[in-house]
């Protein structure tokens, strides 16, 4: 959801459609991060993906992950928090792989 200046209720930017694995459906969100652009990525934690969402879209894409749960390096196992580094690079915490991953997002 997305708050202005004196609104009385926020707008839904991302999901919305009830849980699941759809591109327009998140499964317990865990971290979120904005870029410099105003694009929106969401750890989708029970998805095992991180997803990207273009503002006005309904529909987000899969950026990292979304090949099944595993460690595998195209592979995450339940992902939270997300963040940027001054280069654009995407850092996710992995959780239950205890590890950092960075990757490079190409736009």
């Amino acid at each position: 959801m997305k708050w202005r200046k004196g609104a009385k209720e926020g707008r839904i930017v991302a999901g919305g459609y009830g849980e699941g694995k759809n591109l327009n459906q998140l499964s317990y969100p865990q971290g979120v991060i904005v870029d410099a652009f105003g694009q929106i990525y969401v750890a989708d934690c029970n998805n095992h993906r991180v997803m990207r969402w273009y503002e006005g879209k309904q529909k987000g894409e899969i950026v990292v992950g979304g090949d099944g749960q595993g460690n595998q390096s195209n592979q995450l196992n339940r992902p939270r928090g997300l963040s940027f580094d001054d280069e654009g690079n995407l850092y996710i915490a992995d959780c239950h792989n205890h590890r950092i991953l960075k990757f490079e997002i190409i736009l």
